[in-house]
């Protein structure tokens, strides 16, 4: 018999939803950008008296938000972790 339902769609995981993936980049890739562009006009204002030197450091600001929302962006589409230095701590025994 058909189902009552009907329209039931097939639910997809998380590990190969890319709607969700693309719209929790973009996402935190407007995040980021804002956030850092006002930390860097905060700054500025504080820091520098000539425009240039303020509209530089919202540039840098807007420069360090853009690299970390493209890096945190790819480690969430390829679904990898950052690769960290495999750093283990050893005892004067152990190399022995």
């Amino acid at each position: 018999m058909a189902e009552e339902g009907g329209n039931s769609k097939p639910q997809i995981t998380y590990e190969y939803d890319l709607d969700a993936k693309w719209d929790a980049c973009l996402d935190l890739s407007l995040r980021r950008i804002v956030y850092s562009s006002l930390a860097g006009a905060l700054g500025s204002l504080v820091f520098f008296r000539r425009p240039a030197s303020r509209w530089a450091s919202v540039a840098l600001g807007a420069g360090i938000g853009i690299g970390s929302a493209y890096t945190e962006c790819s480690y969430l589409l390829n679904n990898t972790s950052p690769k960290w230095a495999d750093v283990k701590a050893s005892s004067p025994k152990e190399e022995e």
